[in-house]
């Protein structure tokens, strides 16, 4: 196991196995003292899978990824080394859409100045033209990325009365083309693949509607922030709100000077309830593979 998990996941679900927990962010340091000797690894979004790591694991027969998304994982040399790939679908789905929602109405209603401007001391009373907000009712909602947790953003916005446009990936160009230009609210669902790598650029945010806000919970190298950046100090976008980043763990600097950004550290599916969820069924997969079994959620 790359790092801690929340418990009892290991210590149940595990139990009678030798499990050897790492310690966070050692992961480049401890991962091939482990993988020679390992059956099953559980890593996190945060560590790198490779095909150098796979190839000092002559036993190892299963990776569980503790997340929904796959890309920290060579599944390509997976496939090849016949190691099963799985992750943890479904049981983030509704954490991770209540977060996007966080993010988009603390943009949208300048959460963090009203926060900062109480905490200051200097606030002195109402007054009509104070931190003037977006209204959700009757805004369009974009949502690329029409899987689980895309869809659940989207039921959500039924209750603030928004609009609703979403890309699927089998969409042509042209619906991308309207979600730019469209939507008021612009928020991110889709994994990160050679296909969504750098898609929202310079040119796709110059194309996006004037005073727009963006929103990413999915992947940060969706988004490239130094473009995102220039939008936002041009004025051409209206905010963002990101708990997920290009160079994770690192941030662009420049986004942490604008008060119309939220910055969260990639905390969509942090609940008690979620994560203890995302653990005890990496654990279960792991069960399943090395006691000969299929997994349940397979995607290598």
């Amino acid at each position: 196991m790359s790092q801690p998990l929340p418990e009892p996941s290991t210590t149940e679900i595990l139990a009678g196995f030798e499990v050897v927990v790492g310690r966070p962010g050692a992961w480049d340091a401890e991962a091939p003292l482990y993988f020679p000797d390992s059956f099953a690894v559980i890593p996190t979004p945060r560590e790198k899978v490779t095909e150098a790591l796979l190839s000092l694991a002559p036993h190892l027969k299963i990776v569980s990824n503790c997340a929904v998304g796959t890309d920290n994982v060579d599944l390509d040399a997976c496939r090849r080394l016949g190691v099963v790939v799985t992750n943890t679908p479904g049981v983030l789905t509704e954490a991770t859409a209540d977060l996007t929602w966080l993010l988009i109405l603390a943009v949208a209603r300048r959460f963090r100045e009203g926060d900062a401007l109480i905490r200051s001391g200097s606030w002195d009373g109402w007054k009509p033209l104070e931190l003037m907000g977006l209204s959700l009712e009757g805004r369009t909602l974009g949502v690329y990325g029409l899987g689980r947790i895309g869809r659940a953003v989207a039921r959500r916005a039924e209750a603030f009365r928004m609009k609703v446009i979403s890309l699927a990936g089998d969409d042509p160009p042209e619906a991308f083309e309207r979600l730019l230009a469209e939507s008021d609210v612009l928020t991110i669902h889709a994994p990160l693949t050679p296909e969504t790598r750098g898609r929202f650029g310079a040119d796709e945010l110059a194309r996006m509607k004037e005073g727009a806000i963006l929103v990413n919970t999915a992947r940060g190298p969706i988004v490239d922030e130094a473009a995102l950046a220039a939008a936002l100090a041009s004025g051409h976008l209206g905010g963002a709100g990101l708990d997920v980043f290009e160079r994770e763990p690192a941030v662009h600097q420049a986004l942490l000077t604008f008060a119309n950004v939220v910055l969260l550290p990639h905390l969509g599916s942090s609940t008690l309830q979620t994560r203890l969820a995302m653990a005890r069924t990496a654990c279960e997969e792991v069960v399943r593979v090395l006691g000969g079994e299929a997994p349940r959620h397979r995607v290598a």
